[in-house]
C-alpha cells in the first residue's frame, strides 16, 4: 500500500504534469494527473488475479489537454446539459457556452479537466487519499462566484475508490460535479472493444425523458416496459436497436435515472456493473439524486492507450449528478449553492470479483 509519484513531462505551454498512483494491499492501482485531476489508469484483477487497466484514456498528458470525450475527468461547474446556455441566479441571467447544439454541456468549452490542480497526499488507516484543489474564478465558464473546490480520491483496502467533492462560493451559484470515467470490465479491460456483453443493474424505477435537444422535459416516467429498465441484471446490448430507420432506434444509452426526488445526503447503492467472462464486478454508490448511464454510442476516438482506437459502446459511464438542466426546471431538485455554504457530495466505486453467483473473498 502506498503512493508513487512520477514526472510525466512538460506541456507545450510550459506546464509540468505529475502522475500519482495509489496502490492498495490487494494490488488495485489507480493513477491520476494533476492536469485535470483526471483518472488515467485503474488496474483491477479479474477472478484469476490477472490485472487489466479498466478505464479508457491516453498514454500521454498532451492528449489530456484536448480530451474531447472527458476520459476520467471531473466535470463541472455543471455536468450534463443546460438548455439554451442560460441560467438565472438571484434574478440575473448568465450566458454560458453553447457547445452542444444550443446546450451548454459539461461546463462549456473550457472544462475543469483542462486546468492544473494542487495535489495533497494523505495516508490513513487502511486508506490513502489524493486531494486536488483549485479556485474557479468568478465568471469562469460564465458562472457567477469565485468557487474554491476540491476533488478527493480515496483508495481503501476494501477496493473502494471514494470520490468526495467540496466547494464554497462567495456568490450564489449553481453546481453539479461528477466524474466521467469510462469503464470496461471485459477481457483486457480498456482493450476490450465493446461493453455490450456486460450486465448492468440500476436501482431506479423512473427516468427523466428528453426532448429533441436531449434536455429533460421535466417529466418523470417509469422504466417498466422500456429498454431503460435495468432493475434486474441485463446486458447493455440486449435492447439496443441500431437501425436508424426503425421507430425504436436506440444505438446506446445517454439517460438520467432518478435515484431520489430530493437530495438527502445519504449514500446508497445506485448501480452495479459485472462481466461474467472476467468475474469483475463494480458497485456504484452515491448521495446524488440522479445517475447518468452513458454507453458512448457515437464515440470515435483515435490515439488511446496502447494504440487503441475507441469506438461506439467501448465503455460505460456512471455519472452521479443533479438532474440535467435542473437550474431551469421547476420540480427538479435545486442545484443552487448559496454564498458561503459548503457543497459536499460523495460517490463510491467498489471493485470486486465473483464466481457464479458468489463474491470471491479477498485473500
Amino acid at each position: 500500500m502506498g503512493m508513487r509519484k512520477e514526472k510525466e513531462g512538460t506541456l507545450k505551454d510550459g506546464r509540468e504534469v505529475t502522475k500519482y498512483t495509489l496502490i492498495n494491499r490487494t494490488n488495485l492501482q489507480v493513477s491520476f494527473y494533476d492536469l485535470g485531476a483526471v483518472i488515467t489508469n485503474l488496474w483491477m484483477p479479474d477472478r484469476d488475479g490477472n490485472l487489466d487497466d479498466i478505464v479508457l484514456g491516453y498514454d500521454n498528458p498532451e492528449a489530456y489537454v484536448v480530451n474531447v470525450p472527458s476520459f476520467g475527468a471531473p466535470v463541472g461547474r455543471y455536468a450534463n446539459r443546460i438548455s439554451n446556455g442560460k441560467i438565472t441566479v438571484g434574478g440575473k441571467e448568465y450566458l454560458l457556452d453553447q457547445n452542444n447544439g444550443t446546450n451548454c454541456l459539461h461546463g462549456g468549452r473550457l472544462r475543469f479537466n483542462h486546468m492544473m490542480y494542487q495535489a495533497q497526499y494523505k495516508k490513513g488507516e487502511g486508506e490513502q487519499s489524493l486531494c486536488f484543489s483549485r479556485r474557479s474564478p468568478d465568471g469562469e465558464q460564465g458562472f457567477p462566484g469565485n468557487l474554491d473546490y476540491s476533488i478527493t480520491y480515496t483508495l481503501t483496502n476494501d477496493n473502494e475508490l471514494i470520490i468526495e467533492y467540496r466547494a464554497v462560493s462567495d456568490q450564489d451559484t449553481v453546481i453539479n460535479l461528477t466524474n466521467h470515467s469510462y469503464f470496461n470490465l471485459g477481457p483486457g479491460g480498456h482493450l476490450c472493444k465493446s461493453v455490450l456483453e456486460e450486465e448492468v443493474m440500476i436501482h431506479s424505477e423512473r427516468y427523466t425523458p428528453l426532448n429533441e435537444n436531449l434536455v429533460p422535459t421535466g417529466e418523470f416516467l417509469p422504466v417498466q416496459g422500456t429498454p431503460l429498465d435495468f432493475r434486474n441484471y441485463k446486458k447493455l446490448g440486449a435492447d439496443l436497436v441500431t437501425d436508424p430507420s426503425s421507430p425504436d432506434y436506440l444505438p446506446g444509452y445517454d439517460h438520467n435515472y432518478v435515484l431520489r426526488d430530493n437530495p438527502e445526503n445519504v449514500i446508497q447503492e445506485a448501480a452495479l456493473l459485472r462481466d461474467k467472462r472476467t468475474g469483475r464486478l463494480m458497485r456504484v454508490l452515491t448521495d446524488r439524486p440522479g445517475l447518468q448511464l452513458y454507453t458512448a454510442p457515437k464515440l470515435r476516438e483515435a490515439g488511446g492507450k496502447e494504440g487503441m482506437d475507441y469506438g461506439p459502446s467501448s465503455a460505460v459511464c456512471f455519472e452521479s449528478q443533479a438532474f440535467p438542466n435542473a437550474v431551469n426546471t421547476p420540480g427538479f431538485p435545486s442545484p443552487l449553492l448559496r454564498a458561503g455554504e459548503e457543497f459536499y457530495s460523495k460517490t463510491v466505486y467498489q471493485f470486486l470479483n465473483f464466481r457464479g453467483d458468489s463474491l470471491i473473498p479477498e485473500a
